[in-house]
Formats: C-alpha cells, sequence, structure tokens
C-alpha cells in the first residue's frame, strides 16, 4: 500500500490527528471486514457452493491482491527481494498465528471432501517454493534467484488451481458442512440472498476497506510509537510484522463472530496457495527474486530459518487435518502448538537478525 498511502503522510500529523485516525481505521476494518464475511457467505450459497471455496478462492484473493501489487511494484523499483520473504512469511503467520487463534477460539467445521483436496494444494505449493529454492541455491550459490520462467510456471498452476477448485466446489458441495452457530440462521438468511453482481460488490467494496485501513492503522500507530520512543526493532516485530496478516486476520474473527468459521479455513488455505502461486509467481515475472540477502547479519537466514519454519508449520497443519477429516472438525487444542510455533520462529528470526513476517515486507 506504501505506493497509494506513502508512510510519510501520516509523519506530519499531529496527535489529535492520528488518534483519529487509528479510531476511524479500527471501525472501518470491523465494518469491512463484516461487509467482506457477509458477502462471502451470501455467494455461497447463490452459487450452491461450499463457503470454504469462496474463502480459498475470492476472499484470500481480495485479501492477498494488494500484497501482490505491492510486491510487484517492489521488484519493478529493484526491490525483488522483497516479495519472496513477505509472501513466506505471511504463510508462517497465517497458518500458524491467524488459524491457530482461530482454532483456539472454536471447534472449525470440516468439509471432507473439499479440506483433503484444498490442503494438498497448500502443502504441496510449498514444498514447490522450498525445492526451487534449495535447489538453485545448490545450483548458484549466493546469486541464486527464482528466475522468470519459474514465476511463468507458478501463474501457470495458479490458472490451474482456480479452474480446479471450481469444480471441487461442486463435487463437494452436498458434502458441505454446517457449523453450529450458523445453522439456526441459514434458513433466513437463505431467503434474503441479493444477486450474484450485487454481493460481488460488496464483496469486493469489504475487501478494499479491510485492506486499506488495517495499512492506515498499522502506520498510525507506527508513528505513534515512534514518538513515544519504542525502539525501532520492537516495532518491526510487532506492528510491522503483524499488520502484513492483519487482513486476514481480521476477516478470520469476523467469520468465527458471524457464524461462517469454515471462511476462516478456506482463507488460510487460499491465501497460502496464492502467496506462492500469486504474489511469488507475479513478483518473479516482474524480476528474478533473489534468494540469499547480501545485506542480512546471516544472509542465507531465508534458507535457514524462514523456509523451515514454513515446513513445519505445514506439516504440522497438515497432520491436523488427518486428524479433523477423521474427526469432523479441527479440535480447539489443535490451535496452541501452531501459536506456539509461530512465537518461536519470531524469537528465532530475531536472535539470527532476521525480521520474522517483516522479512521483506513492503
Amino acid at each position: 500500500m506504501e505506493f497509494l498511502i506513502p508512510s510519510g503522510w501520516f509523519q506530519d500529523l499531529p496527535e489529535w490527528g492520528l488518534l483519529g485516525l487509528v479510531i476511524l481505521s479500527m471501525f472501518a476494518l470491523m465494518t469491512g471486514a463484516d461487509w467482506l464475511v457477509e458477502s462471502a457467505s451470501g455467494l455461497a450459497r447463490r452459487l450452491g457452493v461450499p463457503e470454504i471455496i469462496v474463502g480459498a478462492t475470492i476472499v484470500s484473493l481480495g485479501t492477498t491482491a494488494p500484497e501482490c501489487a505491492v510486491s510487484v511494484m517492489a521488484a519493478w523499483e529493484g526491490k525483488s527481494g522483497l516479495a519472496l520473504g513477505n509472501a513466506v512469511g505471511s504463510i508462517i503467520a497465517d497458518t500458524g498465528l491467524i488459524f491457530g487463534i482461530g482454532c483456539l477460539m472454536v471447534r472449525l467445521p470440516v468439509n471432507r471432501f473439499l479440506l483433503a483436496r484444498q490442503g494438498w494444494v497448500q502443502f504441496g505449493s510449498a514444498v514447490l517454493l522450498a525445492g526451487l529454492c534449495y535447489a538453485m541455491w545448490m545450483a548458484n550459490g549466493d546469486s541464486a534467484q527464482i528466475p522468470k520462467w519459474a514465476g511463468g510456471m507458478f501463474l501457470a498452476l495458479l490458472a490451474l488451481y482456480l479452474v480446479v477448485s471450481v469444480r471441487w466446489s461442486f463435487q463437494g458441495g452436498a458434502m458441505e458442512t454446517v457449523s453450529p452457530e450458523s445453522a439456526d440462521e441459514s434458513a433466513d438468511e437463505s431467503a434474503d440472498v441479493k444477486a450474484v453482481p450485487v454481493v460481488l460488490f460488496i464483496l469486493l467494496v469489504g475487501a478494499t476497506v479491510v485492506v486499506v485501513s488495517s495499512h492506515v492503522l498499522i502506520e498510525s500507530v507506527t508513528v505513534v510509537a515512534l514518538r513515544l520512543s519504542v525502539p525501532q526493532v520492537v516495532i518491526s516485530a510487532t506492528l510491522v510484522a503483524f499488520g502484513t496478516s492483519l487482513p486476514e486476520l481480521v476477516v478470520g474473527m469476523t467469520a468465527i463472530r458471524r457464524g461462517h468459521p469454515e471462511l476462516l479455513v478456506g482463507n488460510v488455505i487460499g491465501a497460502d496457495v496464492l502467496n506462492v502461486l500469486f504474489v511469488i509467481g507475479a513478483s518473479a515475472i516482474a524480476s528474478p527474486l533473489p534468494i540469499v540477502d547480501s545485506a542480512a547479519r546471516i544472509p542465507e537466514v531465508f534458507l535457514y530459518v524462514h523456509l523451515p519454519a514454513m515446513l513445519a508449520i505445514l506439516v504440522l497443519f497438515r497432520l491436523f487435518i488427518f486428524r479433523a477429516v477423521r474427526k469432523n472438525t479441527f479440535e480447539r487444542p489443535m490451535g496452541l502448538p501452531l501459536v506456539l510455533l509461530y512465537i518461536v520462529f519470531v524469537v528465532i528470526s530475531f536472535a539470527v537478525g532476521g525480521n520474522p513476517t517483516a522479512v521483506g515486507t513492503p
């Protein structure tokens, strides 16, 4: 969002102006999330597809598209290394922090047919990225890059993923699981489903409000923290890192609050897939992405810390999917190890001189 709302614009505001922006952006964030969640649920009912598919495709595209645009712009401006760390950091935060917190809040419902398939796409995308990074590093050393042809491959796989997801949605629609929180409301809501174009418009507006207000909130709070002499490293570890996944977090928590927890499951899985195939793919097309950061204290920190952390969290999540498919639900204790693993990742990242979710964050 930097190229749309420059950070410097916040620096000149007085304290009362920053406070007003914080309050206004928080209100806009919650309102936009409500619009996004309700319109996504309405779209699922209107099209007769499971909410997990809408969360994994349309909602994820809405919350990931601005991140992709920023990463592509950074690549064009010669800062292509930002995209790789941003995407991997978002995967770690989405799965470890956001899904972990959501799972601790409620028992998340499971559509066994779709979850098993979407989960493998999520895991396979991450393994493909990690395998490509390590292969390029072994072949080219410190000059290793994700080349443009790999970006084209990722975008082709993205198109295939979206097409296959549509097919899966109709095959698995009859097996959709309705959460206890939304079961009592479904009959009343089905009678008030808006036309698809109207629902899509509301969804787009909601996603835009969520993304823009998240950026304004984080920038405003960051400036306030700097004026209060909060160390820069603390700001990077908390506000900046947290801000990259704030849209997904707010949408996920709102989905639970509004009785549509399956949207959270779909949004997390879909965002992970899109961070690899969409964000990294489009960014690599714009400019090859360096894998080794020569400016870092440990240049190979991405290979030694971030990729292993991503794989560890996704392996754990994959094991939880196996259990959830058998139990027909994600049990609440499953969220704790995911959150703890995310916290360990943040601590290790700063211990070795890296910036966790904000690694490469625009």
